[in-house]
């Protein structure tokens, strides 16, 4: 690499690589032949990325400054692309705490550049008018521009792409309501970008000028009301045109739980969401196109980009999601070792079966739980506990998978993320629901000792104070028919399950 940082092979430092935009800018930064450290404070939530072997990871926090040190040695251009999306009293002091760390260790380690994926801010709102999220995301790209480290600042409105969450909203609220009434939000004017856009303008960000320290809008070719993006996306999708109502009584708050009621987005994420639509959000200026040129076919309209993120889903091709970060609050806390595990309560329900089938078609079945597959057991049972998380802000159940067949390390789940995995043997699943403690949930596929496929199914929970404890005394009694219906219903579904084809064995192994 040249002095100047203008020849191949920039040292990239990337955060949020377990998030949406990140595990995306990860491959296409590898891709235009620079190396790269991702920062995360699970590394094993990256392990089975298919990328995960040509990057160095750093076990680090963003609010802790010693790890973050260590990360940005030998760096040259650090992507920040964390938030504490959320709406806890406390989010903001988050980010800007983090955000200070950050631009410190930067100019400490002498890194050329900053480059913050921001939100796109209405021109003449004043700041405490904005929504706490639009606000907070302003404010770090402020300490970031004043951190004395040349940054770059993209500003994007909605980012339109298979499994974002802003996507995810306007798809099944499209698709679910033929007939919709909606918040007045509907009629705000808004210049979405397709998520390649996105991903171009970060990956050439990175050789900015060092004279450059500014932010910049970035968006689309279209200009369209939420309105105009249903009815285009309806179009886009082959469905009957849309029939969309405004009406003025739907504050953010209750439109967060509109949204979440109809889409697999939570009130907790769609909030923030909602709320940045109260404004227009418009580029008004088109300046990053003097830095990085916009090739032919680029930026991508909105009628393409939706289309282009339609062909992922059907495909099943969508690389990353809006759940593929963990929520704020989402338990943390390492399974309990046992048998000498000495932290208090720890509960446990076992299941054991004998199988009439092989280890291969039982561990297909148990890779291919959840989602549309559903969880082999009593289905009411678990769309109520679903539709109950969703009423205390939780995830509820319709997160759904990332893929149908295949699950890796990190993927959400439904309202559980997958902690463990173990082609061909093990999935271990933590619980995100709302809990009073921590859950987790094991099942194996394993041959005992006389060659025999035998399925063993684990359930867990440490719970917290009295509270954890009345949970599980009042549930237990349930547990023969929601965790034994499930043991019964796996081994079965894995005695009809066909010989796996020679590539699906590979896969297993």
């Amino acid at each position: 690499m040249n002095d100047d940082g203008t020849g191949p092979g920039l040292r990239c430092l990337v955060t949020g690589a377990t998030g949406y935009i990140g595990g995306r800018l990860v491959p296409e930064l590898l891709s235009a032949g620079h190396r790269v450290r991702c920062l995360a404070r699970s590394p094993d939530r990256l392990r089975d990325q298919p990328w995960a072997g040509d990057v160095d990871v750093a076990a680090a926090d963003v609010t802790r400054a010693d790890s973050v040190a260590e990360a940005m040695r030998d760096i040259d251009v650090a992507y920040y692309l964390v938030h504490a999306l959320g709406s806890g009293g406390d989010f903001e002091e988050t980010d800007r705490r983090a955000a200070r760390i950050f631009g410190e260790r930067a100019r400490a380690a002498g890194v050329r550049r900053i480059v913050y994926l921001g939100g796109l801010t209405p021109v003449g709102v004043p700041e405490r008018e904005l929504s706490p999220h639009l606000r907070s995301r302003s404010e770090v790209g402020r300490i970031l521009l004043d951190s004395g480290v040349p940054t770059t600042v993209l500003r994007a409105a909605v980012i339109i792409g298979s499994g974002s969450a802003s996507f995810e909203m306007l798809r099944y609220l499209t698709e679910r309501l033929p007939v919709m009434v909606t918040p007045r939000w509907v009629r705000t004017r808004i210049q979405p970008i397709a998520v390649r856009d996105v991903l171009r303008l970060l990956v050439g960000s990175a050789r900015m000028p060092d004279d450059v320290n500014r932010a910049f809008d970035i968006g689309g070719p279209d200009v369209l009301t939420y309105r105009d993006m249903m009815i285009g996306y309806a179009a886009v999708a082959g469905l009957p045109h849309r029939v969309v109502l405004p009406v003025p009584v739907l504050t953010p708050r209750l439109s967060s739980l509109w949204v979440g009621l109809v889409t697999p987005v939570p009130a907790s994420i769609a909030r923030p969401l909602t709320e940045s639509l109260r404004h227009e959000v418009v580029c008004h200026e088109n300046d990053i196109a003097r830095y990085v040129p916009a090739p032919p076919g680029h930026p991508i309209g909105f009628d393409e980009a939706v289309r282009l993120a339609l062909q992922r889903v059907r495909d099943a091709k969508v690389t990353t999601r809006w759940s593929s970060a963990s929520l704020p609050g989402a338990p943390s806390d390492p399974l309990p070792t046992d048998p000498d595990w000495a932290g208090g309560s720890l509960y446990t329900d076992r299941r054991e079966l004998a199988v009439d089938a092989s280890p291969e078609a039982l561990w297909r079945v148990i890779e291919g739980i959840g989602g549309d597959n559903g969880w082999y057991s009593f289905p009411l049972a678990w769309a109520v506990r679903g539709w109950l998380d969703r009423l205390v802000g939780g995830v509820g159940l319709r997160r759904g998978r990332r893929d149908a067949q295949r699950l890796r390390v990190g993927d959400s789940l439904d309202f559980w993320r997958v902690e463990e995995i173990e082609p061909g043997h093990l999935l271990r699943l933590r619980a995100e629901m709302r809990l009073p403690g921590l859950a987790w949930l094991e099942m194996y596929a394993e041959r005992d000792d006389r060659g025999r496929t035998r399925y063993r199914q684990r359930a867990l929970f440490h719970p917290h104070g009295l509270l954890g404890q009345a949970y599980w005394w009042s549930v237990s009694p349930f547990h023969a028919v929601v965790f034994g219906g499930m043991a019964r219903n796996i081994t079965r579904a894995a005695a009809r399950t066909p010989p796996a084809r020679a590539d699906e064995r590979a896969a297993a192994r």
